[in-house]
């Protein structure tokens, strides 16, 4: 059995040689065209002293170079390291010192934050001289890699604490291709479309995906809600690739006919808001599939475009276990809120550990961190990030139910809720709220539409209206962000502020 990226490459390049692959700006690669690529660059790596095992660093937007580096990396057998573009100061410190890189490719005009913080190899400039590229060095075989052996380190966001640097092994970039293309129905006729940075499991994968099947790959520069679905009907795309934010931000945009111009009928899109589910698709043509996946495990849980519920991520997927436990980890009942643990049967379909810290046993179960529910039927909701419950008179209050009942009122687009400090001790509810452009948000009608649909303990306190969430590179909202920030001057207090203005963009 396939289990390692070169592998995948290999078969790939040789069952669909002539399809193209890779669409990237200017650049378009078939399948064989890739592996010599890959293979190329594998020795262009080589020629600088690059050996299995060494560790690349690269610091770019989604560029050619980037995929190039990827694949190379990978045919070496060096480790490729993906670092966040938004990294600066302390935190790209931090994050330098634990991967300790031996080489790093940069764009120019990030070079002098990297040399900033310290890195003391051997620099890359993208553009400059000495910068290894396909066709510049004799082709190499592909390493003999293992499929445990580490072909990744990606950096998990830290948007709430220190950043952890998670080994990705071979085998866990393969099964995340074949799982993903099967929940997604994927075939050598698809088209697939991101625009998500390649720093990130998300769109680092989709090269796989695509080689599962030997569907064609587009990666664009950057998301944009306003020009998506013209770049998504230039390319072709048949499938799309988006995170749970960008949905709203789409549905927000004003109609046009470029919602219906395009070939894309289904995508991958975890954290879909569920009462944002059934617009989408009415309004775009676009069935989302959700599911459970993170950069330390695979696509656990997961829906098919046949197989949907509004608001879940799905079910358990072939080859792997799932289960909810308490406080203890102990199993829960069905239709209890608790924390998703996690299980594979398949070799090293999972991270082997973090940077600096021991492997956990091939059949341990993985804390995710995550607050869910199983219900009877097997079908797995989505409650909350654990460590973003919010405690209020004695009651946990889900942030992403009341986020999932303010989105609903039609002169929202996007809320993140999150807590603040109390008078009374435990926290108050707050959430930030981008009104649709150009409509009037009466905040007091909100908060009736929350008492309509929220407990009254959940019912927000603070409402703050905001042009647009903060966000990190991978479009998570920072809430860590909105926290510090807390209740400002232009805060309203529904306790205190018996009549608040409307607010109009």
């Amino acid at each position: 059995m396939i289990d390692t990226v070169p592998g995948l490459l290999d078969a790939a390049a040789g069952e669909f040689g002539g399809r193209t692959f890779l669409r990237m700006g200017e650049v378009t690669r078939t399948y064989a065209q890739t592996r010599t690529a890959a293979a190329t660059m594998a020795g262009a790596l080589a020629e600088r002293g690059c050996r299995p095992g060494d560790r690349v660093a690269v610091m770019a937007g989604n560029r050619i170079e980037f995929v190039d580096l990827v694949l190379g990396c990978a045919w070496l057998g060096a480790v490729l390291i993906p670092l966040n573009t938004g990294l600066r100061g302390g935190g790209l410190r931090q994050v330098l010192r634990a991967a300790e890189p031996r080489f790093l490719l940069v764009e120019e005009e990030l070079a002098e934050r990297v040399v900033a913080a310290g890195f003391q190899g051997e620099l890359w400039v993208v553009g400059g001289d000495g910068v290894p590229a396909p066709g510049t060095a004799p082709a190499v075989p592909a390493a003999q890699v293992r499929p445990d052996d580490t072909a990744f380190v990606l950096f998990t966001s830290g948007t709430t604490g220190t950043a952890r640097g998670v080994r990705c092994p071979h085998a866990q970039t393969v099964w995340w291709g074949r799982n993903v293309s099967d929940s997604l129905r994927l075939t050598a006729d698809d088209v697939l479309y991101t625009c998500l940075p390649l720093f990130h499991t998300n769109a680092l994968n989709t090269l796989a995906h695509a080689m599962a099947v030997g569907a064609s790959c587009v990666i664009d520069e950057r998301f944009s809600a306003s020009r998506y679905w013209g770049r998504v009907a230039g390319t072709g795309a048949t499938v799309v690739y988006l995170l749970g934010a960008m949905v709203p931000m789409l549905l927000a945009q004003p109609p046009g006919p470029a919602d219906r111009a395009h070939r894309a009928w289904r995508g991958l899109s975890p954290a879909t808001p569920g009462s944002a589910w059934e617009a989408f698709r009415e309004r775009f043509g676009v069935t989302l599939v959700d599911g459970f996946g993170s950069t330390e495990t695979n696509l656990v849980i997961g829906s098919t475009p046949e197989e949907q519920r509004p608001g879940y991520l799905g079910t358990v997927r072939d080859g792997f276990s799932a289960r909810v436990g308490d406080e203890l980890l102990a199993p829960v009942a069905d239709g209890v809120p608790g924390e998703l643990l996690v299980r594979s049967a398949h070799r090293f379909a999972f991270c082997t550990g973090y940077l600096g810290e021991p492997e956990p046993g091939p059949t341990a179960w993985r804390r995710t961190g995550d607050r869910v529910v199983r219900e009877p039927d097997g079908w797995f909701r989505f409650v909350d990030r654990i460590k973003d419950v919010i405690r209020r008179r004695g009651e946990n209050v889900s942030s992403h139910e009341v986020e999932s009942a303010v989105r609903a009122h039609p002169a929202v687009a996007d809320a993140a809720a999150f807590p603040v400090p109390s008078e009374l001790a435990e926290d108050e509810v707050m959430v930030a709220v981008v009104p649709v452009p150009g409509q009037a948000l009466d905040l007091r009608d909100l908060v009736r539409h929350c008492a309509e649909e929220l407990p009254a303990f959940a019912v927000p306190r603070y409402i703050d209206t905001v042009r647009e969430l903060p966000l990190t590179a991978t479009g998570k909202v920072r809430k860590a962000a909105l926290r510090e920030r807390g209740v400002t001057a232009t805060t309203w207090d529904r306790s205190t502020s018996p009549t608040p203005a409307r607010h109009q963009t």
